[in-house]
């Protein structure tokens, strides 16, 4: 990304391959006056970006959309209008977008209707001494950063979310993934898998620049059917297709609810989940925010599973043929999005 500070633009930003780091920089954008405009690849094009681009034009930003989705144009800020917003969903993405909007532009800004989504801004501006509160339901800063330091990224658990499930269902496994982020707003996935009587053990508990981080000990273990209700689920929102995964070995009916936002992913999650899951012979039922997963024992088939260009899909389905047997995934390279050398890292770490 170029700033121009003489003539207040932004280079244009093509070619990005993450849906939340648009979301936030539309936000410094927005804060900061500037003109942008915003690319992505297919699946980002795909990804409904209004839910934040509606609340920033409140900010008073101005915002035009290819009918609700990428590319869009950043077209600077006029004065700041509203510095009170209401969350129309949980979204730790929204979130973020207003508060980088209100810290750029140097005005305080009040934030209600979360639901404990994802609060890694708010304790990054904390440990750099901006004058921020967050209770679970509202976010309200009043004050910059007082300093800047080096900050050192916990390892992320989405990423090491993979390797949890796998060490879960592959027989013989035993695992330990060391500085993990276990942010309790993001570690649903954990509790679910705990739920399920799953072996999982945080080890070396501590804090590093305002984040928790652990190692994860994890053993593979016989699981048991269980419900997941809205709440645990937004805190396991990027992981519900492992939540699926790893249901598929727990005799009896999983329930998950509250998962309407997953059909808006890179690609239709529930859907394409039911669709992986019976490429195993594991039947689900699907509404538009609830999956049901029949468990049992998946059988190997070697089937052809379609992907979507959808990394999350894409690394549930190798994680899945961990344990359940050889699969073959259409197109793996939408696993570089987020994780370019997961597959061989996966491989070295099966059970012989």
């Amino acid at each position: 990304m170029l700033l121009n500070r003489e003539e207040n633009t932004v280079a244009a930003l093509d070619c990005m391959n993450s849906g939340s780091t648009a979301r936030m920089l539309l936000g410094v954008c927005a804060g900061a006056n500037l003109r942008a405009r915003f690319d992505g690849d297919a699946s980002l094009r795909r990804r409904p970006m209004e839910p934040v681009c509606a609340q920033l034009r409140a900010f008073g930003a101005r915002i035009e959309t290819s009918d609700g989705r990428m590319p869009l144009e950043m077209l600077g800020r006029e004065r700041v209008q509203t510095r009170h917003f209401i969350l129309l969903s949980p979204s730790a993405q929204v979130k973020s977008a207003l508060l980088f909007a209100g810290l750029f532009a140097g005005v305080e800004v009040d934030i209600t209707g979360d639901a404990r989504s994802r609060d890694h801004t708010e304790r990054l501006l904390r440990f750099l001494g901006a004058q921020i509160t967050w209770d679970g339901e509202r976010a309200a800063l009043s004050g910059p950063p007082r300093r800047f330091a080096p900050v050192t990224v916990a390892g992320d658990f989405s990423a090491a979310a993979f390797f949890i499930t796998a060490a879960t269902i592959a027989p013989r496994s035993d695992i330990l993934i060391r500085d993990v982020g276990v942010n309790p707003t993001r570690t649903g996935l954990l509790e679910v898998l705990r739920m399920m009587d799953g072996e999982i053990e945080l080890r070396n508990e501590r804090e590093r620049c305002g984040e928790p981080i652990a190692d994860i000990a994890v053993r593979s273990a016989r699981l048991r059917a269980v419900s997941v209700d809205a709440a645990l689920a937004l805190r396991a929102i990027d992981e519900i297709p492992l939540v699926a995964v790893a249901a598929a070995f727990a005799p009896g009916d999983t329930t998950i609810r509250g998962i309407a936002d997953l059909r808006t992913k890179e690609s239709d999650r529930i859907a394409a989940t039911a669709e992986l899951l019976a490429a195993v012979g594991i039947e689900t039922q699907a509404t538009p925010s609830t999956l049901i997963v029949h468990g049992g024992t998946p059988k190997p088939s070697g089937a052809i599973v379609r992907a979507y260009d959808d990394h999350r899909i894409a690394m549930a389905a190798a994680v899945l043929a961990a344990a359940a047997g050889p699969l073959e995934i259409d197109d793996a390279r939408s696993v570089d999005v987020s994780f370019p050398e997961f597959l061989p890292t996966l491989e070295r770490t099966r059970a012989p």
